[in-house]
């Protein structure tokens, strides 16, 4: 009880003279007014208990989540450095995914290098030839004939130079392949790019074995202008779509020897803004669960050390970064046919 109201109390007890029941009356209200201060008081005590509990609680509490905030960091560090690690080795797969894909294509980059250097070389002579017959006529003063010399002499360097021109293009598209992607869209001529890699891909399978064949079928739209896109890249696609049709065919092939006519067919279709590849077989196909996860990465049908399981999921990702879609139809047994758009105007 607070000590002043007490005292308070036993002084008024203690009058005399007052009003008997006004006293009562007011002795009964201090004791309610004591009362109600010893509740307070109560209160207040219970207060600051819960206060210094709190406090208490708070630290220990600022503690454990400064604990846990520096356990965090740690953890980013080490995700931060996993995932690093990851990347480098995601990127040393795909590395090793191109060059294998490239490996396939040696001796088809040989035998495509080959067809223009023997065309070099066969002009180069004949224009030898004509220059000799040519300081025949000019010592012989056959103006005419000199003429007619020279004008053949003109288209046959053109000719060197054009054949010269195409086996540099080739090996410029194998090294552009085998480097790590630029990111960068640029013009390039679409169907000239699946030509090319379709002969480069088809020379590539036969190098690796003789007896393979196919009746290779391009129907490739002329109204298709030069598009916008990063080249490197729709190549790698392309060159990933053909080859898979190409493995496919030659696998129903060891399994159908007998009235099987293997065939691939390559469409392009220009669509106004977007342009449409189609990459079509009539080879071994593929049920409905391999479908569900073909483009899942490291997944392959093909035996251990013969696939990475990388290259239709690097297409797939390729063609979304390019805001296109790819998606695939097939039977098993009967043949598959892969295909993707884009946009024509990669900005």
């Amino acid at each position: 009880m607070n000590l002043n109201l007490k005292s308070l109390l036993n002084q008024l007890n203690d009058l005399e003279g007052v009003d008997p029941k006004a006293k009562a009356e007011i002795l009964d209200l201090g004791k309610k007014l004591q009362k109600d201060v010893e509740i307070l008081e109560f209160k207040l005590d219970r207060t600051e208990k819960v206060k210094q509990t709190t406090a208490i609680l708070l630290e220990e509490t600022i503690e454990e989540l400064q604990q846990k905030s520096r356990a965090v960091e740690e953890t980013n560090k080490k995700l931060l450095h996993s995932l690093e690690e990851l990347k480098n080795t995601q990127n040393q797969l795909i590395q090793s995914e191109k060059m294998a894909a490239l490996g396939e294509l040696t001796a088809g980059i040989a035998h495509e290098i080959q067809n223009p250097l023997n065309f070099v070389n066969n002009f180069s002579e004949i224009n030898q030839e004509l220059v000799s017959e040519l300081l025949e006529l000019l010592d012989q003063q056959e103006w005419e004939e000199v003429k007619i010399v020279v004008k053949d002499i003109a288209e046959n360097e053109d000719k060197i130079k054009h054949h010269g021109k195409r086996a540099e293009n080739i090996v410029k598209s194998m090294l552009q392949h085998s480097r790590k992607s630029t990111g960068v869209a640029e013009v390039f001529d679409l169907n000239q790019l699946i030509d090319e890699y379709f002969r480069l891909a088809y020379h590539g399978m036969r190098a690796k074995d003789k007896s393979f064949q196919v009746k290779m079928l391009m129907h490739l739209d002329g109204s298709l202008t030069p598009i916008k896109a990063v080249k490197q890249d729709i190549g790698r696609v392309v060159l990933n779509l053909i080859t898979n049709a190409f493995h496919a065919i030659a696998e129903r092939g060891q399994f159908n020897k007998d009235h099987y006519e293997p065939q691939v067919e390559v469409r392009t279709k220009d669509q106004g803004d977007q342009v449409k590849v189609e990459v079509t077989d009539n080879g071994s196909g593929m049920s409905d669960q391999i479908i569900d996860k073909i483009f899942q990465p490291f997944y392959t049908t093909k035996p251990a050390g013969q696939g990475t399981g990388l290259g239709l999921s690097i297409s797939h990702d390729i063609i979304k970064a390019h805001g296109g879609t790819i998606e695939v139809k097939s039977q098993d047994g009967l043949g598959t046919t892969f295909t993707f758009i884009i946009p024509k105007n990669q900005k």
